[in-house]
């Protein structure tokens, strides 16, 4: 049935004979300093499958430019240049942040669109207090956890082309949101947009359908994919690296699982993902997969041994 599929699959070795002649312009001491917690990426796994992709990128982006500038012949005037906006998915553990920098680090580097930002959604959840008011702690992270409004309000000033946008800032020692901290957008080429739940399609909200939802402001999205199993083994052995470092903070919000043996932080870590990050995964990140332009899937070691590509 793969004939019949939206998308074009490449292994990993097809994938990497697309990068051409782009050149590397990260050294190997920068990807380490990319890397995330638990995640081994080697400048190998840079050269054939990021710089491809960044590539890519790059030619839509290119296209994006000449496409705005023929609109300006068009309408007989300048207009604003906007930002491009990649979306990028994924589950919890999957890697999503790492991808993200490694994105942005590569991308920077073209002279086309040197100023990237990032703008991760752990920033658009409600705070604390309003999660525990509406008996939603455990469920952080879901889609009702954050306040989709306010990000759709940042993605409309950017593709308005506004001087500066305000973007919240999230605490992961706290576990919460800053109150009045922010750091601002001063019209970037590019912004990646990176959390779980970037491609969820709209959802009733008072018996009605709202009019525009997040992935609406994308001009390429992306999901990283991985098993369940390999998704759960990243997600323990992070939590079991954590409580040997950031979780010894006494001001971190997981300072109580920083006694725990590695026989308990395993037990508690697997709990917390069967009855909170599995359900989200099953129920609503992975079924917005196939919603993704690209799909980077992910085996043992974070290795990406599969990249698909929607047909154009």
């Amino acid at each position: 049935m793969e004939k019949y599929s939206p998308y074009r699959t490449f292994t990993k070795d097809e994938w990497a004979k697309l990068r051409l002649n782009t050149p590397m312009t990260l050294t190997e001491a920068e990807v380490k300093e990319l890397r995330g917690v638990n995640e081994t990426i080697s400048i190998e796994e840079v050269s054939n499958v990021y710089l491809p992709l960044t590539r890519l990128i790059n030619l839509y982006i290119t296209g994006s430019q000449q496409l705005h500038s023929v609109s300006d012949i068009f309408f007989g005037k300048t207009t604003k240049k906007v930002p491009f906006i990649i979306g990028l998915a994924g589950s919890v553990a999957v890697g999503k942040s790492t991808a993200a920098r490694i994105i942005k680090a590569l991308l920077s580097k073209w002279p086309n669109h040197p100023k990237v930002e990032i703008i991760t959604t752990d920033g658009y959840l409600y705070p604390n207090r309003v999660l525990e008011q509406r008996d939603l702690m455990n469920r952080k992270g879901f889609p009702e956890s954050y306040n989709t409004k306010a990000l759709i309000d940042t993605l409309i000033q950017l593709k308005s082309g506004a001087k500066k946008v305000q973007v919240p800032v999230y605490s992961h020692l706290y576990y919460d949101i800053i109150p009045n901290e922010h750091y601002v957008l001063k019209q970037p080429d590019i912004v990646i947009v990176e959390g779980i739940n970037v491609l969820q399609p709209a959802r009733m909200q008072k018996k009605t359908l709202p009019s525009v939802f997040v992935s609406d402001f994308f001009d390429l999205s992306i999901y990283v994919d991985a098993t369940e199993e390999d998704l759960l083994r990243w997600y323990v052995d992070r939590f079991q690296k954590l409580k040997k470092t950031a979780f010894n903070n006494p001001e971190s919000y997981f300072n109580r699982y920083a006694s725990l043996n590695e026989e308990e932080a395993e037990a508690k870590a697997t709990e917390i993902w069967n009855t909170i990050n599995k359900v989200n995964l099953v129920e609503n990140i992975r079924p917005t997969r196939n919603r993704a332009d690209i799909i980077l899937h992910k085996e043992e070691d974070h290795i990406i041994t599969k990249v698909k590509l929607r047909k154009i």
